[in-house]
């Protein structure tokens, strides 16, 4: 009885060092269409179960659009050293896919998709041009500019 309940101990720690280094994944997505470029930094440390972050992985000069999405992971082994730290240490994955141009230099800027609305014009004028352009850009489904001379 007294093997088996050694056994029983082991396999007990074996049970829980196993569910104590899971795996987690989360994803943040923007509404940007995602590009080719991707930022990947392994083994970003955080500490004390994760409460310190990571360091900031730092995309503007590489990601002139914008971020499209972020993702961090732990994974079994990134858990596991968790684990045989008490989660002192508490390594992640991290990715970031950066976005994809917008386009919006490509557009089409013919005058029927302009207004021209005066400076000096009374706040009753803008508020007609600006309603003008929501409708117009709702039945064409395009953008409409606004221009204040």
């Amino acid at each position: 009885m007294g093997k088996f309940i050694k056994s029983f101990k082991y396999i007990s720690v074996l049970g829980l060092v196993l569910i104590l280094s899971s795996c987690y994944h989360a994803q943040i997505l923007t509404n940007k269409k995602p590009s080719g470029q991707v930022i990947e930094k392994e083994w970003a440390s955080s500490f004390f179960f994760g409460l310190v972050p990571p360091k900031e992985v730092t995309t503007a000069s590489q990601c002139p659009n914008g971020v499209a999405k972020v993702e961090t992971q732990i994974s079994f082994l990134n858990g596991l050293v968790s684990t045989i730290t008490f989660n002192l240490y508490t390594p992640m994955n991290i990715k970031v896919t950066c976005a994809a141009s917008s386009g919006m230099s490509s557009l089409n800027t013919s005058s029927e998709k302009n207004l021209t609305v005066s400076k000096k014009s009374s706040s009753k004028k803008i508020r007609d041009t600006i309603q003008q352009a929501s409708e117009m850009a709702a039945t064409t489904e395009k953008p409409v500019f606004v221009t204040f001379r």
